[in-house]
């Protein structure tokens, strides 16, 4: 039998609105540890966005780099298997290697080639339990940019296209070392078909128009786990019990301030799959919006904040979201804001300023235009083109518009 913990995308160095968060990620990471012990942990896997930007500070590297220390010093046999997010920069994160792998930690950044072939048996990780038996093979795949799949030809998505075929022939050589008592375990940092993402601020950084969306397809069923990460929210894919997100450990964005945080459990035995758990994690600050659903007029929202709890010295204050409806500029509405919670137990992270636009509207009901913050790429280029030309943006442009978007995110933090 072997027990892993699946996590993914931490963050760390991650700055809230301006707000430094190291008292939350170091609050998680004492409860991460305290879990793998007490769960007799075998196998920890990470997958992807460790860090929040692919050149983090010192002080990120040197959290990350003590909490392997203190876990693989606290659980003998404890196996990591950490791969790259789309965050992290994948030379960056494989250069401690050979240090890291004197702790049993294996990283998986880059993806291998030789004469422009894929090396498959470099991204396969023997998985062993308690007793040092293998008991299963990790097929660790970090998040992939253009260029490291195969080319495939299709009609279809390419970058599908090409995922999709890496695991399966990532697969089919793993079944050539592995016995039949020994289970598959699949990584991935990607955005799966059907998974849910928030609804707005967009902090999982996906592709618009859905051109970096992988089938769950491509996790043939006799793999027993797939671990997945990229999705700040916590969920299976597509109903399939055995291919699931983990989900953040702390909030992202104010989309995701209901989100159920946590990690993973997994047990296999005699090469299935036993058991999945979900061990639930209380992140040390909260996230409250006020009001609590939509805006609300500038006096509606100063009354709100009047009611909020005193300033307490004994607990980080909660972050708070201000959405104000407004039906024109209010110049000295922060100052107002400011001054009333002096003395409350908040932190002003952000006002969320909407503007009615129509209050003639002959249905009743509030329409109201949102700020840019609340918009992705795609609405902001749509909305524009309908300004400035009054029609509706044609499919070529906004397609044209999606494949250079998708070009210029794929190589940011190359």
């Amino acid at each position: 039998m072997i027990r892993i913990l699946h996590t993914a995308d931490w963050h760390l160095g991650q700055t809230f609105f301006g707000f430094e968060r190291t008292e939350e990620h170091q609050h998680f990471l004492d409860w991460l540890a305290i879990e793998l012990k007490r769960k007799n942990i075998d196998v920890l896997i990470i997958a992807g966005d460790v860090f929040d930007v692919s050149n983090p500070s010192a002080a990120s590297q040197r959290m990350f780099y003590r909490f392997v220390n203190r876990v693989t010093t606290e659980n003998p046999s404890l196996q990591l298997v950490v791969v790259a997010g789309n965050h992290d920069s994948a030379a960056r994160l494989e250069a401690p290697l050979p240090l890291l792998q004197e702790m049993r930690t294996e990283i998986k950044g880059l993806v291998p080639k030789r004469d422009g072939k894929l090396l498959y048996d470099e991204l396969m990780v023997e998985l062993r339990n308690a007793m040092g038996e293998v008991e299963a093979w990790c097929m660790a795949v970090p998040f992939l940019r253009q260029g490291d799949y195969p080319s495939v030809e299709t009609t279809g998505n390419q970058y599908a296209a090409g995922v999709k075929e890496l695991y399966k022939s990532l697969l089919e050589q793993v079944l050539l070392c592995k016995s039949e008592k020994q289970a598959v375990v699949a990584v991935g940092h990607l955005q799966a078909t059907g998974s849910e993402i928030a609804e707005r601020d967009y902090s999982e950084r996906t592709i618009i128009g859905g051109l970096e969306c992988v089938s769950p397809e491509a996790f043939d069923e006799r793999i027993a786990y797939t671990a997945l990460g990229h999705i700040h929210k916590a969920q299976r894919v597509s109903g399939r019990e055995n291919v699931r997100y983990a989900g953040s450990p702390l909030p992202m964005s104010f989309a995701e301030k209901n989100y159920k945080h946590g990690v993973v459990l997994v047990t296999l035995s005699d090469g299935k799959l036993c058991s999945i758990e979900k061990l639930l994690y209380n992140p040390l600050v909260s996230l409250i919006s006020v009001p609590a659903s939509d805006s609300a007029s500038p006096e509606e929202v100063l009354e709100a904040l009047k009611k909020l709890p005193l300033r307490s010295d004994n607990l980080l204050a909660p972050y708070l979201e201000v959405k104000v409806l407004l039906t024109e500029p209010e110049p000295m509405l922060r100052q107002q804001i400011e001054e009333v919670l002096q003395d409350k137990h908040v932190r002003l992270a952000r006002i969320v300023s909407a503007y009615r636009k129509d209050q003639n509207c002959d249905t009743g009901e509030k329409q109201m235009a949102e700020g840019l913050e609340t918009m992705d790429p795609l609405q902001i280029a749509k909305a524009t083109f309908e300004r400035i030309y009054q029609a509706e943006m044609p499919d070529d442009m906004v397609t044209l518009f999606q494949e250079a978007y998708h070009s210029l995110s794929s190589g940011e933090n190359m």
